[in-house]
């Protein structure tokens, strides 16, 4: 376990375990938090009932793992899209977002949600690119107050330009969180979603380093971190040097040599990358 940070993985690696499951393999590959895509649990989220909450809840606690957050928040249900020029469309899926405000509350304190969701973002409908970023901002100030009651908070995650042209770069989701104002909204970091940085991602981590609150880690090209890949001991160096508090996710997007081979090779690296930091 790495003696600076806190290492948690998103489950959807593990999508067709069942929860309980995935929750024993996490835990035994070292992880002390997990992350949860929200579709994994249902096509709804909305539709998870108190009772299957509070047994998720439970059933984290139980295998010693902290509820992180939530992610890939806007797969399901079909037809969401918070920047379109529907207001009906709009109206349902910022609803989404207060109703994954809530589970994820419900699911555990001082959690988050990261928001990517290229294709429920994009501009659409022939509207330009600031019309849409501007209907995200809005949608963002306007869900913020609930999210700050209920402890949450909604990360804008900056996209590399081939997945999405709303918010593209740190900078922007950066200047773009400082101009809504919420303590509810933040950003993040994510090593694969930065790939059209221009400047080094140490450089950005350091210089937005008060409103970035969580840290995904991967592979430019999307798999799990392993040896001869990204380097990403600048990065830990930075956050090791600003001591953050937060959480190093892992987010992988390439499943084929299963989860659990997954989770403990790239845990096995992190640690090793985070340890050469003291040489």
């Amino acid at each position: 376990m790495s003696p600076f940070f806190r290492q948690a993985i998103c489950n959807e690696v593990f999508k067709d375990w069942q929860f309980d499951d995935a929750c024993k393999a996490i835990r035994a590959a070292g992880y002390t938090g997990i992350e949860i895509a929200p579709f994994t649990l249902a096509e709804d989220p909305a539709t998870i009932t108190p009772a299957e909450r509070t047994e998720y809840k439970q059933t984290m606690a139980g295998e010693g793992l902290t509820f992180v957050g939530l992610h890939w928040l806007m797969a399901s249900p079909k037809g969401l899209h918070v920047t379109t020029p529907d207001p009906a469309v709009r109206e349902r899926s910022w609803l989404h977002v207060r109703n994954l405000v809530d589970l994820s509350a419900d699911l555990g304190p001082d959690s988050i949600l990261v928001f990517g969701s290229p294709f429920q973002r994009a501009s659409t409908g022939g509207l330009t690119r600031e019309e849409a970023t501007r209907h995200y901002v809005e949608g963002l100030a306007a869900v913020a107050p609930h999210a700050e009651e209920r402890g949450v908070t909604i990360l804008m995650e900056a996209l590399p330009a081939g997945q999405c042209d709303v918010v593209q770069t740190l900078d922007e989701a950066a200047s773009l969180v400082r101009e809504i104002g919420s303590p509810a909204i933040r950003t993040m970091y994510d090593s694969h979603n930065a790939v059209d940085e221009l400047e080094p991602h140490e450089v950005l981590v350091d210089r937005h380093f008060d409103v970035i609150r969580h840290v995904h880690v991967n592979e430019l090209d999307g798999k799990h971190p392993r040896l001869g890949g990204f380097d990403f001991k600048p990065v830990f160096a930075t956050l090791k040097q600003r001591d953050y508090k937060g959480w190093i996710s892992l987010e992988a997007f390439d499943f084929t040599l299963g989860a659990e081979r997954i989770a403990y090779e790239s845990l096995r690296y992190l640690e090793s990358e985070i340890a050469r930091l003291d040489v």
